[in-house]
C-alpha cells in the first residue's frame, strides 16, 4: 500500500493530478488554503499503486508519493 501527501499550502488547484491518477484518488477538495486555491485532496481507500504520476505531474512540487515495500 502507498501513502499521497499532499502540501495544501503549495497546492494551486491547477487539477492536473486528478485527471492523471489511474485510480481517481485525488480530487479538488472543499476547502481553501491561505493563497485563495481550493487545494486537492487524496481519498485513501486502499488502492493507491505508488506510480507517481500525480507527483511527477504536479508544477508546484506539492505532491510526496509513498511507496512501501
Amino acid at each position: 500500500m502507498s501513502k499521497i501527501e499532499i502540501d495544501k499550502e503549495r497546492c494551486k488547484g491547477c487539477a492536473l493530478c486528478t485527471v492523471s491518477c489511474p485510480k481517481e484518488q485525488i480530487r479538488i477538495g472543499k476547502e481553501i488554503n491561505r493563497q485563495g486555491y481550493f487545494y486537492v485532496v487524496w481519498d485513501d481507500n486502499g488502492s493507491c499503486t505508488g506510480c507517481a504520476i500525480c507527483g511527477e505531474i504536479c508544477p508546484d512540487v506539492a505532491i510526496k508519493v509513498w511507496k512501501d515495500k
